[in-house]
C-alpha cells in the first residue's frame, strides 16, 4: 500500500477518531472503507446519468418492453 497525505479539518479528525474508536479500527482503514464506498456511488451516478442521457436522445417508444411482460412472474400461482 502506498502512503499519502491528507489535510483535514479538525472537527473532522475528532468525529473520525470517535468513530474509529467505537468501530475498533484504525483512521487508514475507515477512510478506505470510506473512499470505496464513494467511488462506487460516484460510478452509480456517472451511469445513471449515462443512461438518463441515452433515453433522452432516444427515448422509450410505446411497447418498447412490451416483450418481458410475458416473462414475469408474480406468484399467484
Amino acid at each position: 500500500m502506498r502512503k499519502i497525505q491528507i489535510t483535514m479539518d479538525a472537527t473532522l479528525v475528532d468525529e473520525v477518531d470517535l468513530v474509529v474508536k467505537k468501530l475498533k479500527t484504525t483512521r487508514s482503514a475507515f477512510t478506505r472503507k470510506a473512499l470505496n464506498e464513494a467511488l462506487k456511488r460516484v460510478d452509480i451516478s456517472m451511469l445513471e446519468e449515462k443512461h438518463k442521457k441515452g433515453y433522452e436522445l432516444f427515448p422509450a417508444v410505446n411497447r418498447e418492453f412490451s416483450v418481458w411482460e410475458s416473462e414475469q412472474e408474480w406468484g399467484d400461482d
